[in-house]
């Protein structure tokens, strides 16, 4: 079984991260966890994907001039390492058009909301501000457009009335957990049967 060679970008935890290379333990999933990247040394993901014998990588955005340095040389480790499906997973850096168009259709994200409502940053916050009686998760294909590629999958949760931002963050990310590695297998199966003759 020729399985999808997959990069997880990262710039924290990275729970989802974990949760991939979890999924892709099972000898059936459809992709491997070929290395793990951060943007930031300090990265506590770094720890849990090296002990698992993923290799790491951290790429400094700080130590490039511009945003296209950075991004070439991350483009030029992915490729380097064969990468076929780079999943973001808590990756702090807004990528580029250029950087976006040549990963098209082969990059995926999480993001915590029920895309397109809330799109960007604090949308535990915003849905309870909002009074909005559900919430959740979704993974789509990254594009140019911040958070607006095509969604994948998605999952909703209830809000409930004593819920506070880090209540409500906590059950989406539970199931950001289980909706992230189903949308690899998803996206890696859809890619196998591209690639066929």
């Amino acid at each position: 079984m020729n399985k999808a060679r997959t990069a997880v970008l990262i710039s924290g935890r990275g729970s989802n991260m974990m949760a991939l290379v979890d999924a892709a333990r099972d000898p059936g999933f459809p992709a491997e966890i070929v290395c793990v990247v951060s943007n930031k040394l300090d990265a506590k993901g770094l720890n849990f994907a090296a002990a698992n014998g993923i290799p790491t990588k951290v790429i400094d955005h700080k130590a490039y001039p511009t945003r296209e340095a950075f991004e070439t040389a991350l483009d030029d480790h992915l490729r380097a390492m064969k990468v076929e499906i780079i999943a973001l997973a808590g990756f702090m850096r807004v990528l580029t058009a250029g950087f976006i168009a040549g990963w098209q259709g082969r990059m995926i994200n999480i993001h915590p909301s029920l895309l397109p409502a809330y799109k960007g940053l604090h949308t535990h916050e915003r849905v309870l501000a909002d009074g909005a009686k559900t919430h959740g998760c979704s993974v789509h294909l990254v594009t140019a457009e911040l958070d607006d590629g095509p969604v994948l999958l998605q999952k909703a949760v209830p809000v409930l009335p004593d819920d506070t931002p880090d209540s409500l963050a906590a059950r989406v990310l539970i199931e950001e957990h289980k909706i992230y590695p189903k949308a690899l297998a998803m996206l890696a199966g859809r890619l196998a049967k591209k690639d066929t003759p």
